[in-house]
């Protein structure tokens, strides 16, 4: 038995949770933030047979896609002179890891 962490934007976070338990994956939803551009997030919590991980991974990658965003940076043009201008990162998509489980009981 494996237990998936994966980490979707919260943009995504909805269609990844309908598909999920729409194919029969027991998943809990934990809301958190990013550490970078402290943006909302979804870290979903499923526990499954070893044989059912790369179809969770399946689903998890066709309903969280990744995409660009303009984001506020600032550079330094010596003591004291600052300017703001913006950066475009790369967002969205899903952090996932698979761990192996010793125990379940589910009471």
């Amino acid at each position: 038995m494996k237990l998936i962490f994966a980490i979707v934007s919260n943009d995504d976070s909805s269609k990844v949770a309908k598909h999920l338990t729409s194919h029969k994956f027991s998943v809990t939803k934990l809301a958190t933030t990013g550490g970078f551009l402290m943006a909302g997030n979804t870290t979903f919590i499923i526990g499954t047979e070893d044989d059912k991980v790369d179809e969770v991974i399946a689903i998890i990658g066709r309903h969280s896609k990744k995409r660009t965003q303009m984001v506020p940076s600032s550079a330094s043009y010596g003591v004291g002179m600052y300017t703001s201008f913006p950066v475009e990162v790369q967002v969205g998509g899903a952090t996932i890891f698979v761990v192996d489980i010793e125990r379940f009981e589910k009471l």
